[in-house]
């Protein structure tokens, strides 16, 4: 694929183009869950950077940025998917499938097995790699509800789009918490009855 030209101005009046050149409105559920899968590869983008500048173990470093790079490649695959109507798709096209989906899974056993049980509900924020992580997970709670809604309209999601997203929250969730103990950043913990400040 090759872009040599950014700007069309063919979206000037809320009107953009599916894979396959359907013209549709930008206010279409299906624009809206494809944008925020691309919002979403935009924050995992941020992890990768804060994470790669980081001074920690480099096997960590590594480990973490392998990860997000292949999840990076599946919501590409995803927003692809979501930017085709059936119709348009073609032999061949990348689908995010059944093995993602379980490749997350291992990811969140493996990862979590580092872990000590969870004693409480975690805040987001600490370090700028933990931080993002937990911003890349509600963020992709959003793209799993607009996905919801694109298709009570249409019935055209595929069958591993919304497992995937499901599961790849709890994977932010999980890798958030290990990246802060790998890395040696805060993590800060809900404090139910937190005392007033003193003035």
């Amino acid at each position: 694929m090759r872009i040599t030209k950014v700007y069309t101005k063919k979206g000037d009046k809320g009107g953009t183009q599916l894979v396959g050149g359907r013209a549709v409105s930008k206010g279409e559920a299906r624009i809206e869950a494809y944008g925020t899968v691309d919002e979403l590869n935009a924050i995992v983008g941020l992890c990768r950077t804060f994470n790669g500048s980081s001074n920690a173990e480099k096997t960590a470093i590594k480990r973490i940025d392998l990860m997000l790079k292949r999840v990076q490649n599946d919501l590409f695959n995803l927003g692809a998917d979501l930017a085709t109507l059936p119709a348009d798709r073609w032999e061949g096209m990348v689908l995010v499938t059944e093995a993602d989906i379980k490749r997350l899974e291992s990811w969140i056993d493996q990862l979590n097995d580092d872990l000590p049980p969870l004693a409480e509900f975690i805040l987001p924020g600490g370090g700028p790699v933990g931080a993002f992580l937990h911003q890349a997970r509600t963020v992709c709670r959003r793209a799993e509800r607009c996905l919801v809604r694109m298709d009570d309209d249409t019935g055209e999601a595929t069958s591993q789009t919304l497992p995937y997203l499901n599961r790849l929250s709890d994977f932010f969730f999980v890798l958030g918490r290990w990246a802060a103990k790998a890395l040696d950043e805060v993590e800060f913990l809900w404090e139910r009855n937190l005392p007033d400040l003193e003035s």
